[in-house]
């Protein structure tokens, strides 16, 4: 876990999370952490909570190419809680082996407070990324992840009584936001996207995949002058500093981690192929294979229809390939709350805000 405290008064109400693998003690308790924000009078019951009004909600998730600095996570949380309590951080989960950070906030998709203000998840989204690119240096950072920039990528998701549609416009004003004002190269994919291109297809046009220094690190930026895919928004010439950003909208995805007790990269990868629809494996499943520090690899996947094919299933396939290659695997874990629990921590907070 990260070596840093939250002093001020919004960091002092979260929480950590830490997620237990079956692997080295070190790995166990150094890899990632979570953080959220708690009720402060306690849960609200079911029954509370279904006399609350809700609105349409939707999710905004941010993947940040940071993990290890405690002042660059302080000053991004800090603009993440900005707008709260219209839009609410819900969770935080940092992995120092990747040195990536996913935050996710939630918000009603209505009630921009004017005729012409962008809604609260428009421009909560906007300040973590302004504050991101403000605080962290894309030239000076490393990790075992792959990456596209400071902010490498931004899902937004449909939540409790929205639809598809109305999250596809509000991603792609903020991907306008994001290249114009910004001044980011922007790629649009899912449904944001008028041609529905997946997340997966540009990051392979990016050369996303393919590690940049040894050890299967990813390092610096890469130096280029031009870009081989014309961005959706924002200058045609990447900073060094910054990179790109892929942004979109797509209906709810599982992020789910399988450890591998190897430190043999080119066997975690040949699993996640065999596990991945792309390689013949489960249908709906993405997944690469990637070194985690300490003999220990990992499957990380994404499952773009957990009702159809979810984690148990990728758990026994993972175990069953790993087998076969000699090798053992830990409890998989999940990088997010399910969105159950998700609309559930955010009515919470409204809760709370309310009763305060």
């Amino acid at each position: 876990m990260s070596s840093f405290s939250f002093s001020d008064p919004v960091h002092s109400l979260l929480r950590r999370h830490h997620q237990m693998q079956p692997s080295s003690s070190r790995h166990q308790q150094n890899c990632c952490f979570r953080l959220e924000f708690p009720h402060k009078n306690g849960a609200i019951s079911t029954k509370e909570m279904k006399r609350m009004s809700r609105p349409a909600l939707a999710c905004c998730k941010l993947y940040i190419s940071e993990a290890r600095n405690g002042a660059a996570l302080r000053a991004i949380e800090l603009a993440a809680a900005a707008l709260r309590p219209a839009a609410v951080l819900v969770n935080a989960f940092a992995d120092d082996a990747y040195n990536r950070i996913g935050y996710t906030l939630v918000s009603p998709l209505a009630g921009g407070g004017g005729d012409s203000a962008p809604p609260p998840l428009h421009r909560a989204a906007f300040g973590v990324v302004a504050a991101a690119l403000d605080a962290v240096d894309f030239r000076a950072h490393a990790g075992a992840h792959p990456r596209l920039g400071v902010v490498d990528h931004i899902a937004f998701h449909p939540l409790a009584g929205a639809h598809l549609d109305d999250v596809a416009a509000l991603t792609r004003a903020v991907a306008a936001d994001i290249g114009d004002k910004l001044q980011v190269p922007t790629y649009l994919y899912g449904a944001a996207h008028r041609e529905g291109r997946t997340l997966a297809s540009i990051r392979r046009q990016l050369g996303y995949f393919t590690p940049n220094s040894p050890g299967e690190q990813w390092q610096g930026s890469p130096d280029t002058s031009s870009l081989p895919v014309a961005p959706d928004a924002g200058p045609t010439t990447p900073s060094r500093s910054k990179g790109v950003v892929a942004i979109g909208a797509t209906a709810w995805v599982d992020n789910y981690n399988v450890p591998v007790h190897t430190s043999d990269v080119a066997a975690a990868k040949r699993i996640a192929r065999a596990v991945s629809e792309r390689g013949g494996g489960l249908s709906s499943v993405q997944a690469m294979g990637l070194a985690h520090g300490n003999g220990v690899t990992e499957v990380a996947c994404n499952l773009l229809d957990p009702a159809r094919v979810g984690a148990e299933q990728v758990q026994e396939r993972v175990r069953q390939l790993a087998a076969e290659e000699g090798l053992a695997v830990g409890k998989g874990y999940f990088t997010d709350f399910s969105w159950e629990r998700i609309v559930e921590l955010y009515m919470q907070s409204v809760g709370a805000e309310a009763s305060g």
